[in-house]
């Protein structure tokens, strides 16, 4: 609040909304400034996750509480539970993968670009590396692997906040067009 009492003083703040704003002032540090609370909060997120994603919980492990720890949070507690959420989506009821949610690739799966990284900090692909035009699939086969492999992150659900046109970051009816033209079935993916 000290902040806005400056901006009342120099007039780039209404006085009127300061003085019902200032009832009763209350200070909230950032989570890197209590990471002592991050183990309770990252276990309290996980099973959340897990219910909420239908997935197995799986308790957060010691190499992971430290990860968490020595982040510095810059989206402080909101930051903190996408983080479990995405390591519960990406462990797929299996494991958590804490590292990969934050970024760093895990040695159980292939090596890949940080989830959120700009494509300018993605390498490009050498010379060396360029693949044999026999080594190319065609796009319809990439693109329904895809959108299976979301089916299976999020058993079946096609669209909701847990589905997976969410995650393929596309509209549900536009999903399901996809899938009718590729011949994708998301009832294979529902559990029992």
């Amino acid at each position: 609040m000290g902040d806005l009492a400056d901006m009342v003083q120099r007039g780039r703040f209404r006085h009127d909304l300061w003085y019902r704003l200032a009832v009763f002032p209350i200070a909230l540090l950032s989570l890197r400034e209590h990471s002592e609370d991050i183990p309770a909060m990252a276990e309290h997120f996980t099973r959340r996750a897990a219910a909420r994603f239908g997935l197995p919980y799986r308790p957060v492990g010691e190499r992971d509480i430290a990860l968490l720890v020595d982040y510095t949070w810059p989206g402080n507690v909101r930051e903190l539970a996408a983080v479990m959420d995405r390591a519960v989506l990406l462990g797929e009821g299996l494991r958590l993968e804490v590292a990969r949610a934050l970024g760093a690739p895990s040695p159980s799966m292939p090596q890949l670009s940080a989830p959120f990284a700009p494509a300018a900090a993605r390498p490009a692909p050498g010379p060396e590396q360029a693949p044999r035009p026999d080594d190319i699939e065609p796009l319809d086969a990439v693109v329904k692997s895809h959108i299976e492999r979301a089916l299976a992150a999020t058993h079946g659900r096609v669209d909701g906040p847990f589905g997976a046109a969410r995650l393929l970051r596309i509209n549900p009816h536009t999903l399901r067009a996809r899938m009718r033209k590729l011949g994708v079935d998301w009832r294979r993916f529902r559990d029992g």
